[in-house]
């Protein structure tokens, strides 16, 4: 059962800000910063750059500060006789977070959860306190967090969630201020292949999606997915399928027993440029993504 302290996102103090109890309290406390801030280690403070956490366990001392002119992190202190929070690998220990802005969403619905369902033992609550520690444990045993780590993630996001926008190297490069050999060196390093290939590969999937799930012409998918060419379309759809978008539609009828012409709402992640949006499945016929 979890039960619920104190929860906080956002919240942001002077330069001066220190937090600190030297017997720690009787509950976790989980912090994720959003800015830079330093954390005692021993006998010596610890810098450490913005988009980090730390999970203090009950009784262990707690020590941390600003160390710029304002300090803003979210924060939960809890209760918990639950298992999974043993899993985390590094507790009293602050670490790098390698999507920090997933993790700062979860934090705000827990906080909502909680506000909304104050009762210790919603079952909710312990189901995204679990995704959130399961995320932290990932950039436990994931490699180096780099200052762009971040911005590539979100980049990565708005690809798969926008394909068919127009997608180039150097504007992708221009917006996260890279050079556009470093930007493709650092996505291949981080997911295995370069942000083209995903490009392509995402508008490819949206096409199947179509053409199995609504009755449009193969010029209107091109255009839907990004192609300004159904030619070159058409030529990549079978480069990487090894049939035509035609064959496809014809051997894969059957397994759309329902076809529409309307496009239909799915579960995603992303949003517009700006920020990162956690969209609920919802269905309606009459609903366009």
């Amino acid at each position: 059962m979890i039960e619920v302290e104190f929860i906080g996102y956002d919240g942001t103090h002077p330069g001066s800000f220190i937090y600190g109890l030297p017997q720690g309290h009787e509950s976790y406390l989980l912090a994720l910063t959003s800015t830079a801030a330093e954390f005692l280690q021993g006998d010596e403070f610890r810098r450490m750059p913005a988009g980090c956490a730390i999970l203090y366990t009950p009784g262990s001392q707690v020590l941390y500060r600003a160390c710029e002119e304002t300090y803003s992190n979210d924060w939960i202190r809890f209760r918990c006789d639950e298992s999974f929070v043993d899993q985390l690998p590094l507790k009293n220990v602050p670490f790098q977070v390698n999507d920090s802005a997933y993790c700062h969403d979860l934090f705000k619905l827990m906080t909502w959860e909680s506000t909304l369902n104050p009762k210790p033992g919603s079952e909710i609550l312990s189901h995204l306190l679990h995704a959130l520690l399961l995320k932290l444990g990932e950039s436990c045993s994931s490699p180096e967090v780099t200052p762009h780590s971040q911005g590539i993630l979100d980049l990565r996001k708005r690809i798969y969630n926008n394909p068919e926008l127009p997608w180039s190297v150097d504007s992708m490069a221009a917006e996260l201020h890279l050079s556009s050999g470093y930007l493709q060196s650092l996505y291949k390093n981080m997911f295995g292949s370069s942000c083209m290939e995903d490009v392509i590969l995402q508008r490819l999937k949206h096409s199947k999606d179509q053409l199995v799930s609504t009755s449009k012409s193969i010029l209107e998918i091109s255009e839907d997915c990004g192609y300004n060419n159904v030619e070159h379309f058409c030529r990549q759809f079978k480069k990487f399928t090894g049939v035509s978008p035609s064959r496809y539609r014809k051997e894969n009828a059957n397994k759309s027993h329902t076809p529409v012409t309307a496009r239909e709402s799915h579960l995603t992640l992303g949003g517009n440029a700006d920020e990162l949006e956690l969209i609920l499945p919802f269905y309606s016929p009459w609903s366009r993504e």
